[in-house]
C-alpha cells in the first residue's frame, strides 16, 4: 500500500471541502473494494476521507412504506432492521446473503452503490424498488444513476448520503452465488409495485452492469407468475462470460434466478 493520509468528515460540508483540497483524494465507506484495491498498489488516492462517522449517515428510518437508508448503514444493519423487515423483507434477505459475516458488519450500502460492481447485489434492488439515490448534491433516480459496469452518474466530489424507496406490495430476491466470492454469477431482483407496475433488476450477468428485464416486467404486469415469464429471451450476446460461465449459461441462471424470486415474492 502507498501511503496516503486519512482524516474522519465531521458533515457532508466537511467532507466536500477535505475532497476539494486533496491531490487525488477518495471517499471511504465501508472500503470493502477501495482497502484491498489499496493494499494491491492498484489505487493511490493522496487522502483518504471517511464518511462513515457523520451524524446520521448510519440511520435507517421506515415511515409507514417510506425507507430511507443512510449510505453508512451496514449489510448486517440492513439484514436485521426491525422496522424494515417488516415493510421490506426482501431488501433485508439480499443484504443477510452478501459476503460473510466480516463484510456484513463493515461493507455498506453506500458504498456498495457508488462503486456499482457488475456482479453486486443492491444495485438490482435500487433498481427494482425505484430508488432514489440521495447525495450531498441532488437526488438521482436509479435509473439513471447507474450508467455501465462499474460506472454511475456520481460526479467530481460527489457522494452518495442515503437510499430511498417506497416499499413494494411484494418483491424477492435470489442469487447464483459464486461459491468462493459470493458475488451473484447472476442475480434477480423483482418488485410488484401494485396496480400492474413490476420491476425487475439484474446483476452480475451483463456486460453492461446492472440492468431491467423490461420483458420480463411487461410479462409479470399480466401475470405474476413463474410461467408468464418462461417465453422471455435472455440476450446471450449481452452476457458476461468468464472462467465461471459460458454466456448461454449466465443467460439461463438469469431467467432460473427470475423464476426463483417470482416465486418467493408470490408466496
Amino acid at each position: 500500500m502507498y501511503e496516503t493520509s486519512y482524516s474522519r468528515a465531521k458533515d457532508a460540508a466537511d467532507a466536500a471541502k477535505q475532497m476539494k483540497a486533496a491531490d487525488d483524494g477518495a471517499y471511504l465507506s465501508g472500503g470493502m473494494t477501495l482497502l484491498p484495491t489499496m493494499k494491491q498498489r492498484l489505487a493511490a488516492p493522496s487522502d483518504l476521507i471517511d464518511l462513515t462517522h457523520i451524524k446520521d449517515m448510519d440511520a435507517i428510518n421506515v415511515t409507514r412504506k417510506d425507507v430511507t437508508i443512510g449510505a453508512a448503514a451496514t449489510h448486517g444493519s440492513v439484514a436485521t432492521h426491525a422496522k424494515l423487515m417488516k415493510v421490506c423483507p426482501s431488501l433485508c434477505a439480499l443484504a443477510s446473503h452478501i459476503g460473510d459475516p466480516h463484510v456484513r458488519n463493515r461493507g455498506t450500502i453506500g458504498g456498495s452503490i457508488a462503486n456499482n460492481d457488475p456482479a453486486a447485489d443492491y444495485p438490482s434492488a435500487m433498481l427494482a424498488l425505484d430508488a432514489t439515490i440521495v447525495t450531498n448534491k441532488r437526488k438521482v433516480k436509479a435509473d439513471r444513476f447507474f450508467t455501465g459496469m462499474f460506472e454511475t452518474s456520481l460526479k467530481e466530489g460527489e457522494f452518495v448520503k442515503a437510499v430511498t424507496f417506497t416499499a413494494p406490495k411484494r418483491g424477492a430476491y435470489a442469487k447464483f452465488p459464486n461459491p468462493a466470492s459470493r458475488y451473484a454469477m447472476a442475480g434477480v431482483y423483482v418488485a410488484d409495485h401494485g396496480k400492474g407496475a413490476v420491476r425487475v433488476g439484474v446483476t452480475g450477468a451483463s456486460q453492461g452492469g446492472v440492468y431491467r428485464a423490461k420483458d420480463m416486467e411487461k410479462a409479470l404486469a399480466n401475470d405474476f407468475s413463474a410461467d408468464a415469464i418462461a417465453d422471455c429471451k435472455v440476450d446471450t450476446d449481452d452476457m458476461l462470460e468468464d472462467i465461471h460461465a459460458t454466456a448461454p449459461y449466465r443467460a439461463n441462471l438469469v431467467k432460473v434466478m427470475a423464476k426463483k424470486a417470482v416465486n418467493k415474492a408470490a408466496e
